[in-house]
């Protein structure tokens, strides 16, 4: 079984091949981008192919990263995935990106509670914890950073994510830490994605709102043509 899984929760671009029976990545290729995944993501899943000796018929299963993250590049990639694998008549999983961080630091550090969090600015942190089997505990949800502290200091945690920083300094003491990264490494997202049962379509997790809303100034007041002389 031969799974593609692709990733634009953060500014990596990034897709690999992987081959489940054999427990080993074939190819991959990891693009550093900033923005710019739409135009980029389709080259990136060919080239990893292309190096992984896999053409899409060879393929069984597309794994994505869900988020949260980005909301163009989350928004990118699960309708890539989504869209390949309707053509190719294979399932879509979708991983998160918290959960596939967490999974690095449990690696560092066996047996440990890890709690994952992404600074999402305006004093927020993306956090999920979990225990010394990877069992999610709590979240995915959005906390601010005291709270983050409160559960790592509790949970005697490894920290992961872009927010770990934030959350020892807060907490006042130093804790073990994992990738202290907005995503994890592509590879992690196909074995947990290998491990997964199919279940319903993936579709981008957002913790909340876009920051691009409609200002209220630039709304045109409606007009009630009944009333026009």
């Amino acid at each position: 079984m031969k799974l593609l899984a692709v990733d634009c929760a953060a500014n990596l671009c990034a897709a690999c091949v992987y081959d489940v029976g054999a427990g080993m990545e074939l190819g991959r290729e990891v693009r550093d981008l900033g923005k710019g995944h739409a135009e980029h993501l389709m080259a990136v899943i060919e080239t990893a192919l292309q190096i992984g000796g896999t053409g899409y018929p060879d393929l069984n299963a597309v794994a994505v990263s869900i988020g949260p993250g980005s909301f163009t590049g989350l928004r990118v990639g699960v309708s890539t995935a989504r869209g390949l694998a309707l053509a190719l008549k294979i399932p879509a999983i979708g991983v998160t990106t918290l959960e596939a961080l967490a999974t690095e630091g449990a690696n560092a550090f066996p047996g440990r509670a890890v709690l994952a969090a992404l600074d999402a600015g305006r004093e927020e942190i993306h956090a999920a914890l979990y225990d010394g089997t990877l069992a999610e505990t709590y979240g995915p949800s959005v906390v601010t950073l005291s709270e983050a502290a409160t559960m790592a200091i509790d949970a005697e945690a490894v920290l992961v994510g872009t927010a770990a920083p934030l959350v020892a300094q807060a907490a006042g003491r130093a804790f073990d830490t994992g990738p202290v990264a907005a995503t994890a490494d592509i590879a992690t997202y196909a074995r947990l994605a290998a491990a997964k049962r199919p279940g319903e379509k993936p579709k981008p997790l957002y913790l909340r709102g876009a920051d691009a809303k409609p200002q209220a100034g630039f709304i045109l007041p409606r007009q009630d043509k009944g009333n026009d002389a």
